[in-house]
């Protein structure tokens, strides 16, 4: 039996793979200047990761996420889970220049 979707779950469903997507494409953007990032730090000899900036971003995230009504604790792990694989890349590019 086939069962039917009603039209309003379709147009939700059609919202939030529009909103995937432009998720996707937000990350890869984003993804290209850490990458730019990564390699001016091991030209510079700059260490991979900067806490400093890395709290101070947490933070700026965790404010926005409560003034758009998103659990800071969920930005904040979603920002932690982006920020540890920026710093895999930065440690990457900064063995790449030694190497």
């Amino acid at each position: 039996m086939t069962e039917t979707v009603p039209a309003e779950l379709t147009q939700y469903r059609r919202s939030i793979d529009n909103l995937d997507a432009a998720l996707i494409h937000i990350l890869a953007e984003r993804f290209k200047v850490t990458q730019q990032v990564g390699h001016l730090k091991a030209t510079m000899g700059l260490p991979p990761a900067d806490p400093s900036r890395e709290r101070e971003q947490i933070q700026r995230l965790r404010t926005l996420a409560v003034d758009s009504h998103l659990d800071p604790d969920f930005a904040e792990k979603l920002l932690n889970f982006i920020i540890n694989e920026v710093i895999r890349h930065h440690v990457a590019a900064s063995d790449n220049q030694i190497g």
